[in-house]
């Protein structure tokens, strides 16, 4: 028989996580900045945590091993195609290129995708158990990766490299395939 824990635990890193959140919007208005500058900044942070710090621990562990060399990558940056033009349109708008380091932002978005197909067909199927905790999760997670995965959807310079898409996915089809095998008691 599975053991049950006390969702009332969840409480405690949800009010850190309500306090803190509450706490960075109410800087950020006083000192003029708008609700979407604070939404953009949590958004990039969860990015910038799960791309380039990922690759950047990587990097230490190798070098520290002794199995690689410090490397500097200078990676694309999207400039507007002529100073001074009105190309109001294209801003905010993220650019993916082939670069691996979108790998594992992509790779998480995909598990968090898989996890809330997995609450809503336990919830059509019958189980009552849905764990809110684990919805509401997953929603801020898909709310942060959503440039990543409305880059899934688009084309061109905006749209998500078919290559990246597909290790992502392959990855977290690996991963969630090993969660379900595996039995936390």
């Amino acid at each position: 028989m599975g053991s049950t824990v006390d969702e009332s635990i969840f409480l405690i890193p949800a009010a850190l996580f309500a306090i803190y959140n509450l706490h960075s919007l109410l800087e950020h208005h006083k000192i003029g900045l708008s609700f979407r500058t604070w939404w953009n900044n949590q958004r990039m942070g969860r990015i910038i945590s799960t791309t380039t710090w990922f690759f950047g621990v990587l990097n230490v562990i190798m070098k520290l091993l002794g199995l690689s060399e410090t490397v500097f990558e200078v990676t694309q940056k999207d400039q507007p195609s002529t100073p001074g033009e009105d190309n109001n349109k294209d801003d905010g708008q993220f650019t993916f290129n082939e670069s691996p380091i979108l790998v594992p932002a992509t790779t998480l978005l995909f598990v968090h995708l898989a996890a809330m197909v997995k609450a809503l067909s336990d919830l059509n199927h019958g189980s009552h158990e849905l764990r809110i905790e684990e919805v509401i999760c997953n929603v801020w997670m898909l709310l942060c990766f959503l440039p990543f995965l409305k880059g899934l959807f688009r084309k061109g310079k905006y749209g998500m490299p078919s290559s990246t898409i597909c290790t992502s996915a392959a990855l977290a089809a690996v991963f969630v395939h090993l969660c379900k095998r595996v039995s936390i008691a």
